[in-house]
Formats: structure tokens, C-alpha cells, sequence
């Protein structure tokens, strides 16, 4: 083995907490970042972080166009249990974020942290009143249960719509 080999070897042995492992030593992306220009990094992060309001906006501008294509398409039955899905799943996104920020803020020792207790409550109260919705469409009209389903999927609408804007952001400004 030639000097500069071995000392290349050398060089990519890092220390990672419990023992010598053998991994390239190169800068991480956040070491990448220059103090020098932080505003990218910034414009980045306020971009990103944005993105569940971006989410929960798509959400309220794709139920009516999905109810009123499925209207024209399907009739009545069917758009009321999608109208139905699509009103039960922004009300358990909503409240999902609201649970995941009761255990953020309770994990981090926040001082007004909500109780354990009730975020749990909270938690499982999102699945009961689902269920309920579930019970009183297919019990009072089966024929929009397809309906209440295919609404039900309404965040994973927003979230594909989120990543094409996120991704098209990412290539056009290079954030």
C-alpha cells in the first residue's frame, strides 16, 4: 500500500460514539452552509416549514373540485359521502396536527404543555368520531360508502400536490 493510500485510509476512520467505524469523512450537508451567506438556508427552511398550511389549504381548494367532478360523474349519493370523507379527513388532519404539537410541546418540557391524558384522549376520540362517520353512511345510504372512502384519501391528495409544488420550487428557485 502506498503512502498516500494508507493515509487516505487513515483519514476516513471517524470516531461515531461507541467505537472507530470506517466512513467517508465528508462534510455533512448543514457543515456545507458558510456563515458567510445563511440566507438560503433560512429562505429554505421558512419554505419548508410552511408546509402543512400549504397542505391544509390544497386540501380545502381540492374537496369541492373532487364533490363537484364527482357530482357530475357518479350523482348525488356518491358526492355527499365524498363531500362527507373529505370534510372527516380535514377535520382528522387538523386535529392530528394538533396532536402531534401537544407532544412536541410536552416532550420538549414546554411550560404550556396541554396534558398527557388529553392528547391521548384526543388521539383516540379522531378514530372513534371516524368510525361513527363510517356507521352513520353506510347505515343511512351504502351507496355513498365508495364515496366516504375515496374522500377519506384526501390528505394523501394534498400531500402528492405539496411534493409537486416542493419539488418544482426546489428546480425552478433553488431553494
Amino acid at each position: 500500500m502506498t503512502p498516500e493510500i494508507a493515509a487516505s485510509a487513515r483519514a476516513r476512520i471517524a470516531y461515531h460514539g461507541y467505537g472507530l467505524s470506517w466512513c467517508p469523512i465528508e462534510p455533512m450537508p448543514d457543515q456545507l452552509q458558510t456563515e458567510a451567506n445563511p440566507a438560503p438556508a433560512a429562505a429554505a427552511e421558512r419554505f419548508y416549514a410552511g408546509a402543512l398550511h400549504r397542505i391544509g389549504r390544497i386540501m380545502t381548494v381540492l374537496a369541492p373540485l373532487l364533490v363537484a367532478a364527482a357530482w357530475l360523474r357518479f350523482g348525488l349519493r356518491p358526492a355527499a359521502g365524498l363531500a362527507f370523507g373529505c370534510a372527516i379527513a380535514y377535520v382528522n388532519f387538523h386535529w392530528l396536527k394538533r396532536v402531534i404539537a401537544g407532544f412536541v410541546d410536552r416532550a420538549a418540557g414546554a411550560a404550556t404543555s396541554q396534558s398527557g391524558q388529553g392528547i391521548v384522549f384526543r388521539f383516540l376520540l379522531r378514530y372513534f368520531l371516524m368510525a361513527l362517520g363510517a356507521y352513520v353512511i353506510v347505515t343511512v345510504s351504502p351507496a355513498s360508502l365508495n364515496g366516504l372512502l375515496a374522500g377519506l384519501f384526501l390528505p394523501v391528495a394534498a400531500i402528492g400536490c405539496e411534493a409537486v409544488y416542493e419539488l418544482y420550487v426546489a428546480l425552478a428557485r433553488g431553494v
